[in-house]
């Protein structure tokens, strides 16, 4: 039992690693780089970039240099924004609860797989910024500002 349970929590994303992804796949986005090109820099397939963009593969050490050298960032461009968990977790945030923290932002654009549609840029500025804000309370106000805004659902 307890090895099932330990391979079910391994199948679920590091929060760092997610974090990564979505760093990742911000830097490609800004560079207008599509994930194929990206894939060819590397040596990899596009559906490799896609993992690490999710957070599903975990960037290695090599892998992370490459990565550097191809976006010409440094290995610190990828932790940027790193959620303080200690806080997040003081604060009342549930790793997957509505009020999530940054790593949201790459669980939120693996729902706008190249399947389905690519995520509009000003959605990924908006989500990209709103992870930021720590407070529950002005989150939760941002977001009846958004929905008063936002046209009615037909």
């Amino acid at each position: 039992m307890e090895k099932r349970a330990t391979a079910v929590a391994d199948s679920v994303p590091s929060p760092i690693d997610v974090h990564v992804g979505a760093r990742i796949r911000q830097r490609r986005v800004a560079l207008g780089m599509s994930q194929e090109k990206l894939g060819g820099a590397l040596n990899l397939t596009f559906q490799q970039i896609q993992k690490y963009e999710r957070g599903a593969n975990r960037v290695g050490a090599s892998r992370l240099y490459d990565l550097c050298r191809v976006f010409d960032v440094t290995a610190d461009y990828f932790f940027e924004g790193l959620p303080d968990f200690d806080a997040i977790e003081a604060a009342g945030y549930l790793p997957h609860g509505a009020a999530a923290p940054a790593y949201v932002f790459a669980e939120e654009q693996a729902r706008f797989a190249p399947e389905r549609e690519e995520m509009p840029a000003d959605t990924a500025e908006l989500l990209r910024h709103f992870s930021r804000v720590t407070d529950p309370e002005v989150r939760l106000r941002i977001l009846d500002l958004v929905k008063s805004l936002a046209a009615p659902a037909r």
